[in-house]
């Protein structure tokens, strides 16, 4: 059985899969996020945009449970998952992390070992879920290279001799090793050529449509947004100030700075 054959992870029906409520953090004096909310759908892609400080990435980064709120509530719908997932200690993240939620940084060193070699970096994400056959996780590690749409040819090749393209797709085959329940996407296409970045963008709705897998996309690039998204969160100064689908926020922005992003963009 190959990725594309296999089911999409067990939901809770009529549910949210993502709900965040009353997330705030402050870093000293200053105010990363003000009280956000955020909802995303089984099988949706959520677009986050916003200028540098307006607090998208870091809230991409409490979706992966790599920092803690000040205040806040964390809800997945998942079977197995319940409670605030802020109130779990580091082992329990790591374990969530690695079977339900995968992750593409914007910068590849962050994400992946770029000294080992990249069916190595996607091995090690199954091995963190318990897979121990070698045989199984070089199978595995070469169905999710091959779903990435990696060249087979150099999965043996280390990341540091790969173009940035290239290690964004070991990032991605590495995140979506397990199918999880949720995909996070920070800037995945900056710094990359434009027909690169194309390329990129042609295989993530690829693998959403056939995986059918739920997506965060952060982006200040509008134009990948129009091309992901179903819907938009507008952030600005730690807070949500506008949300709605794609077509109706860019068509027609109701507030002050959504029309100033988009008029800058025409």
């Amino acid at each position: 059985m190959t990725m594309m054959d296999r089911l999409p992870p067990t939901l809770v029906a009529g549910a949210p899969l993502l709900r965040m409520t009353g997330v705030s953090r402050r870093f000293g004096r200053v105010t990363a996020l003000e009280d956000v909310a955020a909802t995303v759908w089984p099988g949706e892609v959520l677009g986050i945009v916003g200028e540098s400080g307006s607090g998208k990435s870091t809230l991409l980064r409490m979706m992966n449970l790599e920092d803690s709120p000040d205040a806040g509530d964390y809800r997945l719908a998942l079977p197995d998952t319940a409670g605030n997932l802020f109130d779990l200690d580091r082992f329990a993240r790591r374990q969530l992390c690695a079977r339900r939620i995968g992750i593409v940084y914007q910068n590849p060193h962050l994400g992946l070992l770029m000294g080992h070699s990249s069916s190595g970096n996607v091995a090690e994400r199954l091995l963190m879920a318990g897979e121990r056959s070698f045989a199984a996780l070089r199978a595995r590690a070469r169905g999710a290279l091959e779903a990435s749409e990696f060249p087979l040819t150099r999965m043996d090749d280390p990341p540091k001799l790969l173009s940035g393209g290239m290690q964004q797709r070991v990032q991605l085959a590495k995140a979506i090793a397990l199918e999880p329940a949720l995909l996070l996407l920070d800037e995945p296409t900056t710094g990359l050529d434009v027909s690169v970045q194309a390329l990129v963008l042609d295989t993530l709705k690829r693998l959403q449509r056939d995986l059918a897998i739920t997506m965060v996309i952060v982006s200040h690039d509008l134009g990948v947004i129009r091309t992901m998204a179903d819907r938009v969160m507008v952030m600005r100064h730690g807070r949500v100030v506008e949300e709605g689908l794609v077509d109706q926020v860019f068509q027609d922005p109701q507030h002050p700075y959504t029309q100033e992003l988009v008029h800058a963009k025409l």
